[in-house]
């Protein structure tokens, strides 16, 4: 795709995410012009067009002049959205939804036949380029329009495509997966300190063994386990470690809880399901 072939791109929600996309994209070589956004709050929407030069519209002219419209609002507000969207987005446009729990079916049933839709599920990590992003395809959307998404997503971090009907457990899984580290790192943080260490050490500590730890296991390709076995010495510190870790049924209680996330999305979907 040529420079002058690129579509504008549509921010619609320009909270923590909208604002990380649209850092990307201008980092990734859009220029500003191409690019707009959405903010029902006036200051909000002052404070991000002095930051980085884009332009706020209301949803009509997003629509209106945007090839592509990234959906990046809570899903609780989607309905205003698409109310707004119906009677001017047409089958030109590219509709991309970062809802989380959102169908792709929602959509086409709210807005003009033949839209494209593509539904994505991001996580936080964004914010500093290191998104983990899942992208599905809706019932018209086509592999240019993936590719499309790629593109645009690929500029904040890694990009996978699943199907749609694995997209509540992608949510589960990597949308709140960086709650469960951060939960984590917490919890062992707090553990510092019970031993004696100053918060500051404490935390120095324990944010650096993630990010090297994180490192590894993307930079190796090793296997989890082999990379535990690595660090478990016999009758060592780390295996008394794992096994009160076990003993507590930590692993049982992650899966329970990732099997609560993905519950949560699937009835968030079905919450907007025609009665």
């Amino acid at each position: 795709m040529t420079e002058a072939d690129r579509p504008a791109i549509a921010v619609l929600g320009a909270g923590k995410i909208g604002e990380a996309l649209l850092s990307g994209l201008l980092t990734g070589g859009r220029r500003a012009d191409e690019l707009m956004f959405t903010e029902r709050h006036p200051e909000r929407s002052a404070e991000l067009t002095t930051r980085y030069g884009i332009r706020g519209v209301d949803v009509t002219t997003a629509a209106r002049e945007a090839g592509v419209l990234v959906v990046a609002v809570k899903p609780q507000d989607i309905d205003p959205v698409l109310e707004e969207l119906a009677p001017v987005v047409t089958a030109d446009t590219l509709v991309v939804s970062l809802c989380a729990g959102l169908p792709t079916a929602l959509y086409e049933r709210r807005l003009p036949d033949g839209v494209p839709v593509v539904r994505v599920m991001p996580n936080t990590p964004m914010v500093v380029g290191e998104a983990m992003s899942a992208i599905s395809p809706g019932r018209h959307a086509t592999a240019d329009h993936l590719a499309v998404v790629e593109q645009v997503l690929g500029t904040v971090g890694t990009v996978v495509r699943v199907p749609e009907s694995q997209q509540d457990a992608v949510t589960a899984l990597s949308g709140s997966g960086p709650a469960y580290f951060f939960y984590l790192v917490e919890a062992m943080i707090d553990a510092g300190i019970l031993l004696g260490l100053p918060r500051a050490v404490s935390e120095k500590l324990i944010i650096q063994s993630a990010v090297g730890a994180a490192s590894m296991l993307a930079r190796t390709g090793e296997h989890p386990v082999t990379l535990r076995e690595a660090v478990t010495s016999p009758a060592g510190t780390t295996i008394m470690a794992i096994r009160e870790l076990e003993n507590h049924g930590v692993r049982a209680a992650l899966l329970a809880a990732i099997e609560a996330a993905r519950d949560r999305s699937a009835e968030l979907g079905r919450a907007h399901e025609p009665k």
